[in-house]
């Protein structure tokens, strides 16, 4: 079983990325129970905008695309701005859109038969509202998001320390970040012995 990390910070690297750190934490617990994991950072690739999988000559997106299709999990990792999730992840969201017209050999859609969560931070509140929006988004694209697939850190409203620079609410993150990768986890193993079928009317 392999997952994909998406992290959609803004910074390029090598500079540190703090929702990194905590996706770290699931990397882990998953690679604990035998999964395969991989990372990609959207900022070091200049994806360009658009609503299909493959721009032509210069697009990195469709190497992206193909990792997608290789993993069973796929972990989105963003920063909080202004209470909402990082342009770089609306921008992964929208490039994603093509799946929803992709099917694989059996007609389902390419994303059916996979789970996805959400890993946040930030040094303002509006994780939940993240969280949400990405979640909701992937269930659209046909992603089985299980309950509890997320984690976050937030300092609490207005401007404060950033995640490494306290242990304000580490503990807590760091169990739900665990937790998250067992109910990840679970749900793919179920979903590999028993997929969802293709709909009989498509």
């Amino acid at each position: 079983m392999k997952a994909l990390f998406v992290s959609c910070t803004l910074k390029k690297s090598p500079d540190r990325s703090n929702t990194e750190l905590l996706a770290q934490v699931v990397a882990d617990a998953l690679g604990d129970k035998g999964v395969e994991v991989g990372h990609v950072r959207l900022a070091d690739l200049d994806v360009p905008p658009g609503v299909v999988t493959d721009l032509g000559a210069g697009d990195p997106w469709p190497q992206v695309h193909a990792r997608l299709l290789d993993s069973e999990i796929l972990v989105v990792v963003t920063p909080t701005w202004l209470g909402r999730p990082s342009s770089i992840a609306q921008r992964m969201l929208e490039r994603m859109d093509a799946m929803l017209s992709e099917t694989a050999d059996d007609g389902t859609p390419v994303a059916y038969n996979r789970v996805a969560g959400v890993v946040v931070t930030g040094n303002e509140d509006g994780a939940h509202h993240v969280i949400s929006e990405i979640s909701g988004a992937l269930a659209d694209l046909g992603y089985t998001v299980p309950g509890q697939a997320w984690t976050y850190w937030n300092q609490g409203p207005g401007p404060g320390a950033e995640y490494p620079d306290t242990d304000h609410g580490h503990e807590w993150s760091a169990r739900t970040g665990r937790l998250m990768a067992h109910n990840l986890h679970a749900v793919a193993t179920a979903l590999q012995a028993r997929p969802v079928p293709p709909f009989p009317e498509s």
